[in-house]
């Protein structure tokens, strides 16, 4: 009779099941990457359009473009959405547009490296809003990956401690973000990714039109503010926000945070690239503080490497004998003083008698 066997998974299918793991662990850290990355891209050229435009106007024609394009690619998919993710998507929108409005006004009055670390306060907001919303408190490692990446901002953007009503603004506008964050970690999974792209799309141009229409929205009119316009439309705009729904469904919020504060790390990257800053000791602490708190927060939130299980035994399971036809409780086969049952105590073979 051929021997039983139990086929296992080799070192090559378990080193591609780790593999698979590590990239989905790694993937949403990647893409939230490089958000951030275009996202410091901006500063330089919005410093420009800005010169030409207010910034409510360049808010409103940025985000309707931006919608358009959204509605346009997402197509029938947004007749099929029922009114609740409607609801989900404007709403998110509208949080991310009031954060949007709040961080510019506030611009207005505070320095601009003020207002970049008041707004990357969300790192540590985000656990504190998670906290009140979810009753659900963040595993210590990654708070203190958020107190670091905190400092990190502080070194790389406070030169002063002077406050004005622009920093509480600024601060409202942190705490909107925070809220966005954590809501859109809770609602992005199991949805469509571009659907609810173009739904938080369309509800930001709504809060941005809102915000530029009593004063009159002028267009831009010339080639100089048109190409800053459509680039934070269409990569720092529709990208991006694709981008962290698709991230945001498959990590935390107070990670996504975390990741998220590398913006000012790139922004100074690309300045000191173009000749606008150069290479200073506080940008080398301050960037290597909120580095080492995306790799602090990335570790804390890899699953834990699945134990193997043990091998297979490797005996020969025994062979069950069949019982004879008898009345009475049948237990695994045999009952006890069944002509099997003997056979069995014997090992398979028939019982001696006294005459052998």
């Amino acid at each position: 009779m051929p021997r039983a066997t139990t086929e296992t998974p080799g070192p090559s299918a378990a080193r591609a099941a780790r593999m698979a793991r590590a990239a989905r662990s790694t993937l949403p850290v990647a893409a939230l990457l490089l958000v951030t990355a275009l996202w410091g891209s901006t500063f330089i050229i919005l410093k420009d359009a800005l010169d030409h435009i207010s910034p409510a106007d360049f808010l409103t024609v940025r985000f309707a473009i931006a919608a358009a394009v959204m509605v346009t690619l997402a197509g029938r998919r947004l007749l099929d959405l029922d009114r609740i993710r409607w609801a989900q998507g404007l709403g998110l929108g509208a949080l991310y547009g009031v954060a949007q409005i709040l961080q510019t006004v506030g611009l207005r009055t505070t320095d601009a490296s003020v207002s970049g670390f008041i707004t990357g306060m969300y790192v540590v907001l985000t656990p504190a809003v998670l906290v009140l919303l979810t009753r659900t408190a963040p595993a210590g490692r990654v708070l203190l990956s958020s107190v670091m990446a905190l400092s990190g901002l502080a070194v790389l953007s406070l030169t002063g401690t002077s406050l004005s009503t622009g920093a509480m603004i600024t601060f409202a506008g942190s705490v909107v973000y925070a809220l966005h964050i954590v809501a859109l970690g809770r609602l992005a999974e199991g949805q469509d990714t571009m659907t609810l792209t173009a739904t938080q799309m369309v509800g930001i141009a709504l809060v941005c039109a809102a915000a530029g229409l009593p004063g009159g929205v002028e267009v831009p009119r010339t080639a100089a503010v048109w190409g800053p316009v459509l680039y934070m439309a269409l990569a720092t705009g529709i990208a991006t926000m694709f981008l962290q729904t698709w991230a945001q469904a498959r990590m935390s919020p107070t990670r996504a945070a975390v990741v998220m504060t590398c913006e000012p790390v790139f922004a100074a990257l690309f300045a000191i690239a173009l000749g606008d800053e150069q290479l200073t000791g506080r940008l080398a602490v301050g960037g290597a503080l909120i580095v080492s708190a995306m790799l602090l927060s990335e570790l804390s939130g890899r699953p834990p490497r699945a134990r193997r299980s043990p091998p297979p035994s490797r005996s020969r399971p025994r062979r069950r004998l069949a019982a004879p036809n008898h009345p009475g409780p049948v237990t695994d086969g045999t009952t006890a003083g069944s002509p099997s049952s003997t056979a069995r105590r014997t090992h398979g073979r028939p019982p001696r008698s006294d005459g052998i």
